[in-house]
């Protein structure tokens, strides 16, 4: 018996009509379990200004526990067709030829909401494989089967804003050392070091030699930069954790400043605006300006990524 993902009411008709929006014939369909194909999906179709796949488990969806049974469902070919927050309703028959008569067995559920995180509904238990395979019923003929379905798109909304939250396991920090040389001739009120990468952004170490804010004229101030925020979209967040450090190249007696904090299109920039007094670092004995010379690094390492959906 054919059931859904949630077990609400099936109806399941027999028609001549064949399917208006999408058919997908699949010839040696036993060479798929043959060769491990578990979920097989086919080429995207339009329905009701939206892109869909039809998306078939030939031996059942095993991640529903669903065993001997075919399982079919309809799926949003492309999340990011919608924008954040936008959900699609519709109504979708999925269908099976009966090469024998020449009809389809159809089966239709309840209205199903589609949107960036349920992207997939449909049938766990679409058939019994026996029923399937046997070719008395005209499911599957000479290793020959079609599958079809219908999409009727009811409503579509905006919902309220939200986001999601993933968290990056085994997130691995990435170093850059950036040498600053002929200190005392910086003219200019920042200067930025080279782009590097970390958790597959671009960062900038930002330094002002007499300071800005708070800091200016006593302390040198230095930030970590995201770079290009504008190609950010937005409700996007990125959880970074990072010291800056200045070495001391005397007796490695390094300073260092390490924080959290939260980068964005709106907020891409974070640090100290007091991050060492200018007295202290032009100290002959601190080592942190070693003939005109001073070693800055970053160690910057992205735990997760919020998204809006």
């Amino acid at each position: 018996m054919a059931s859904s993902g949630d077990h609400d009411e099936i109806i399941k008709s027999i028609s001549d009509a064949p399917p208006t929006h999408y058919m997908v014939k699949m010839e040696s369909f036993s060479l798929l379990t043959k060769h491990a194909i578990e979920r097989y999906e086919t080429e995207s179709f339009e329905a009701g200004g939206y892109k869909w796949k039809l998306v078939l488990y030939p031996n059942g969806n095993k991640s529903k526990n669903t065993k001997d049974h075919v399982s079919v469902y309809l799926a949003l070919a492309d999340s990011s067709s919608l924008s954040p927050g936008w959900e699609v309703h519709a109504v979708f028959r999925l269908y099976l030829l009966d090469q024998n008569k020449d009809n389809y067995l159809i089966l239709q559920g309840n209205e199903r909401r589609f949107h960036a995180v349920k992207r997939e509904w449909g049938f766990d238990k679409f058939i019994p494989t026996g029923t399937f395979s046997d070719a008395s019923n005209g499911y599957l003929m000479e290793d020959t089967c079609m599958f079809g379905a219908d999409v009727f798109v009811s409503k579509e909304r905006r919902s309220g804003r939200g986001e999601c939250l993933s968290m990056i396991k085994d997130a691995t920090s990435s170093k850059h050392v950036w040498k600053i040389e002929n200190f005392s001739k910086l003219d200019k009120e920042s200067y930025d070091s080279n782009a590097f990468f970390a958790g597959d952004r671009k960062w900038k170490v930002r330094f002002y030699p007499t300071g800005t804010k708070q800091g200016t004229g006593t302390h040198l101030s230095i930030y970590l930069t995201l770079v290009d925020p504008e190609t950010i979209s937005d409700g996007t967040k990125i959880f970074v954790e990072f010291t800056i450090r200045i070495f001391d190249q005397l007796q490695g007696r390094h300073i260092a400043g390490k924080v959290t904090k939260w980068f964005s299109r709106s907020s891409s920039e974070h640090g100290w605006v007091k991050y060492v007094s200018m007295v202290y670092f032009t100290q002959p004995n601190s080592g942190l300006l070693l003939k005109d010379v001073c070693l800055v690094e970053a160690d910057v390492c992205v735990h997760g990524i919020t998204s809006a959906i």
